[in-house]
């Protein structure tokens, strides 16, 4: 054993640079001086002695790798990763590199993958010292996965997202093979497990994803909630949620070493006892690998201890903390047990490289923008002002013909169309259902995809819209949010990207002033909040159309876009058009639309900014009242309040496809300047926000939903918020009353 720096300079590839730990050449015998992994094919030919020597010799440079960057750093979370790199390395040699992950703390592992294949080149990153100074670092490698790593397919960081990515993969990529890592800590979430068996349930014929499970008995801190399971109670909980192929490889069934428990570390066996748990991997994983692209819903799982090969065992191997160094004992001693030599490396780098054709960041799927199907312009219906119009169902109508142009469109919804007044979307694609029924516009092969787990729906049609396809997300306002956390992953990734993809859409119907007869349970429009606090990311946008022409030019505009998160709020509700289609046109381009200005001039002029549909009805019988005592009122539509923000509030300028639109100042004053501004929200406020930044009034005041309660009307429901004409009426004239004294006095 040497360290780098005894090594002679020639004989070690450039890529160990900053390498700490090296061992002699003569160490470990090699069984083949060749690469294993046929150039031409990205694979190997046989699993024979020289395939399991140089698939351990990669798992031990993934761990290795692994260890050291997050000693460098003394932070990150090597011990996960650990436990499951013989797979990683079995699924490589095999070609499978398109592969994906639940857990976000395997990311130092995923990067050294990446480094090992050379794709962080794309990044600068050429050596181990590279690799270093970037980990966890500003445009470096961050803490947890993102899509912008040239090789990795998804980001990973709140548990229970990575098999969505697998499985919208496998959707639109029958050919290829998205395994997805997840951990036991992580398998305690039921909504895995429940989302796999209803998406094989309604696709039976994409099986060409691979759930491998990391069942090492621990999780961040504590025991796993899995880890008393025995491996018949393991396989059969796969099989309950049809998994049909159940490939479970158990590191104790080799254990040499005498260790106890029921998990066991791998690297700590014989010589003998390793290579032969290596071939069983490498076995299970063509097999499983094998099925799952025949046909068969699979599973792999490797049981093994959790931080196998590192520098602890269990939880402790989980997390690195300030002074967990590369000379603290315990990693110093860890790196040393795990040093490959130099002959060892370069054969590690050219089988990854090889692998799956090429450097995953050449070659995986999500390293292309993918063609779509022509829809060319969608079919509108052209309403004219002071008719009624469901707005919902005005949307309804192109989503379908949308659906009809691309048949790999999918549509996601947990609550059912038909309650949202978008049953024309049910009759023109089809639910999709084992059970054919016209009644219930059930299909087998619908693109309405219908599980009842808003995680399930936001994170298949994210997914999708992430890896490049076209997708809806639709939710009741109420239950997004059990959804919106997966949306505003994927957002953030599409900020990162280097490519075009697909702007991943939502639209919310049936808000709280909808919903009275339901109570507060169904009355949460506080999600728009949620998202509207993540405007000034940069490419996030929350639309409210005022009416059926605006709705029509929302989801227009947001089919054109990429690399965008858009969510449309709207009503169910037949509702009072306002606009043109050119003035619905406008307002979602430009960001806001005057729907009404008093003709005649009067005592003051009085300015209501609104977000949402429905309200509109109080803040109308407001303006009647204020012209009957005199004064001017001027009504405007905000649709889409990312465009009022000012430039230096958003940062649009970091994001992928920037989008740096904004309205002047002059065509803001033309909008919203008066003696007195009120803005008014059914829901959240957030929307309103730049219109209050950017004001120039001097009487500025915000009405918006407060709390739910059981109510018979939306107008018993916006009176108990305390949104009615009266009071918007009032408000607005004890404004101007008060400035008016203030100017008396001064």
């Amino acid at each position: 054993m040497h360290t780098a720096a005894e090594q002679t300079l020639d004989n070690i590839p450039a890529f160990c640079e900053g390498v700490l730990h090296l061992a002699d050449d003569g160490a470990a015998a090699v069984p083949a001086p060749e690469p294993v992994v046929d150039a031409a094919t990205g694979t190997i030919a046989a699993i024979d002695d020289s395939a399991v020597a140089q698939t351990r010799s990669i798992a031990d440079a993934l761990r290795y790798t692994t260890l050291q960057l997050c000693a460098a750093k003394e932070s990150g979370h090597p011990g996960g990763f650990a436990s499951i790199a013989d797979a990683y390395a079995a699924l490589t040699v095999l070609g499978h590199t398109n592969i994906v992950t639940e857990v976000g703390h395997h990311a130092p592992g995923f990067y050294s993958a990446m480094f090992l294949d050379g794709s962080l080149e794309a990044m600068g990153i050429r050596n181990m010292r590279q690799l270093q100074a970037r980990f966890r670092e500003r445009d470096g490698l961050l803490g947890h996965l993102s899509g912008a790593i040239p090789g990795l397919l998804a980001p990973a960081g709140p548990l229970g997202q990575g098999q969505h990515f697998a499985m919208a993969g496998a959707y639109l990529n029958r050919d290829t093979l998205f395994p997805c890592t997840i951990g036991d800590g992580g398998l305690g979430e039921p909504y895995i497990l429940s989302a796999i068996k209803h998406f094989h349930t309604s696709y039976p014929d994409v099986t060409n994803f691979l759930p491998v499970l990391v069942w090492n008995g621990f999780s961040q801190e504590h025991h796993s909630m899995v880890s008393l399971m025995d491996n018949a109670q393991m396989t059969a909980y796969w099989r309950a949620h049809d998994v049909d192929n159940v490939v479970l490889i158990d590191a104790k069934d080799f254990d040499d070493s005498g260790q106890p428990g029921a998990y066991v570390d791998s690297t700590l066996f014989g010589d003998t006892a390793r290579s032969a748990f290596t071939r069983a991997v490498l076995e299970g994983a063509r097999a499983a690998a094998d099925a799952a692209l025949n046909g068969t819903l699979s599973v792999l799982i490797i049981k093994q201890l959790k931080g196998a090969g590192v520098h602890a065992h269990g939880a402790k191997a989980h997390n690195l903390y300030p002074g967990d160094n590369p000379d603290k004992p315990n990693i110093a001693s860890a790196l040393q047990r795990g040093a490959l030599s130099p002959q060892a490396w370069a054969l590690v780098r050219e089988n990854m490289r090889r692998a799956g054709g090429g450097p995953a960041g050449h070659t995986v799927v999500t390293e292309f923008e993918r063609a779509l199907p022509a829809i060319g312009e969608l079919p509108t219906h052209d309403y004219a002002p002071g008719d009624k119009a469901v707005p919902a169902t005005a949307m309804a109508h192109m989503v379908a013909e949308l659906g009809r142009r691309d048949p790999q469109f999918v549509v996601t919804n947990a609550d059912g169309n038909e309650a949202s007044n978008m049953k024309p979307i049910n009759e023109a694609l089809q639910i999709r259902h084992p059970t054919a029924d016209p009644l219930y516009n059930q299909s087998p092969s619908g693109q309405v995809y219908e599980p009842l787990s808003e995680d399930a729906c936001a994170g298949f049609a994210a997914a999708l819209a992430l890896f490049g396809g076209r997708s809806l997300w639709l939710s009741y306002e109420s239950f997004a949010i059990n959804g919106w956390p997966i949306v505003q992953t994927v957002g953030q990734a599409m900020a990162e990207l280097r490519r075009k993809t697909p702007a991943t859409v939502s639209m919310f119907t049936a808000g709280a002033l909808e919903q009275g007869r339901n109570g507060w349970t169904h009355q949460r429009p506080e999600i728009e909040n949620y998202i509207g606090g993540q405007m000034r990311n940069g490419n996030v946008y929350l639309l409210y159309p005022a009416d059926a022409n605006m709705i029509q030019a929302a989801y227009s505009w947001a089919m054109a876009q990429s690399n965008k998160a858009i969510s449309i709020v709207a009503s169910k509700s037949a509702l009072p058009v306002y606009t043109t289609p050119a003035q619905a046109a406008d307002a979602i381009e430009h960001g806001a639309v005057t729907l009404y200005e008093s003709a005649a001039s009067g005592r003051a002029t009085i300015v209501f900014a609104v977000t949402g549909d429905m309200v509109y009805q109080p803040v109308f019988a407001a303006r009647d009242r204020l012209e009957s005592l005199g004064y001017r009122v001027r009504v405007v539509c905000v649709a889409n309040p990312r465009r009022l923000y000012r430039p230096r509030d958003v940062a649009w300028q970091h994001a992928a496809e920037a989008d740096g639109r904004f309205i002047d100042d002059a065509t803001f004053a033309a909008l919203f300047d008066g003696d007195a501004l009120i803005g008014v929200s059914g829901g959240g406020t957030s929307g309103l926000e730049p219109v209050m930044l950017r004001s120039r009034a001097a009487a500025r005041d915000l009405f918006a939903w407060q709390r739910g309660e059981t109510t018979a009307s939306p107008a018993e429901i916006l009176a108990f918020n305390g949104i009615t004409a009266e009071s918007l009426a009032e408000r607005a004239v004890a404004m101007l009353d008060a400035g008016a004294a203030d100017s008396r006095a001064a």
